[in-house]
């Protein structure tokens, strides 16, 4: 099976790329411009930039934007950007800065009418919605806070919610399997795809071609990762 989009993703934090294992222990690997440059170069279809130290200062903020508008003008495929992204402030300025498209997580969970009013300004296709989750027996609950705090939130019936206040697509990880390369959780991209029909993205656990693979079988329009790319021999 041919995968549809392979897409590296770069955790941004104290100008660096950092990778840890489910959301924690984050060792840094590497330049973010460079990074960025060599996956284009490599033939990736998108990346995903995410600042996972979003609000820690607004010096950090400044520094954050300025990584993207120069990425941006050193590839030529699209970069989506998230962390952070709590207003139509947030993301314009984003776009602003050459973001194809922009990834609402913990600011779409606070304030849920956010997907709405961003959908109708700049339109569906630069709209993408990160779900972090964590298994719970026999479902999937919302993860926040880099991991940190569990909700009572149902991942499938949010991912339903998102997709119905008009998201493009759909990025979800699973933090049980984040960073442990033995896969994709296929369980909850395969219960998602049965419920949505947005695209989804899956991510949190490829080791391997085949994990790619697997992930797209499961139901998955495309698969973001980073150790495999990071840590290649």
């Amino acid at each position: 099976m041919t995968v549809k989009k392979i897409i590296p993703c770069l955790d941004f934090k104290n100008n660096q790329v950092v990778k840890g294992e489910q959301f924690t222990n984050l060792k840094a690997v590497g330049d973010p411009l460079e990074l960025a440059k060599r996956y284009d170069k490599e033939g990736a279809d998108e990346l995903v930039l995410l600042d996972i130290s979003a609000s820690a200062t607004n010096e950090g903020r400044e520094t954050f934007f300025s990584y993207v508008k120069r990425i941006t003008k050193a590839i030529t495929i699209p970069l989506t950007v998230g962390g952070g992204i709590k207003s139509i402030e947030d993301i314009e300025r984003a776009l602003d800065n050459g973001a194809s498209k922009v990834s609402l997580n913990s600011g779409a969970l606070k304030k849920p009418v956010l997907i709405d009013e961003a959908v109708a300004k700049f339109g569906s296709d630069k709209i993408v919605v990160a779900i972090d989750a964590i298994q719970q027996e026999n479902s999937w609950l919302v993860v926040t806070n880099g991991g940190t705090k569990t909700t009572n939130l149902d991942v499938i019936s949010w991912a339903k919610e998102v997709e119905k206040r008009g998201a493009g697509s759909l990025l979800v990880t699973s933090k049980d399997f984040d960073g442990q390369k033995s896969g994709y959780d296929l369980k909850l991209i395969s219960a998602l795809k049965e419920k949505i029909t947005i695209p989804l993205i899956a991510s949190g656990g490829a080791g391997s071609l085949e994990d790619l693979k697997d992930g797209v079988k499961a139901g998955a329009d495309a698969v973001l990762a980073a150790s495999i790319f990071h840590y290649s021999e």
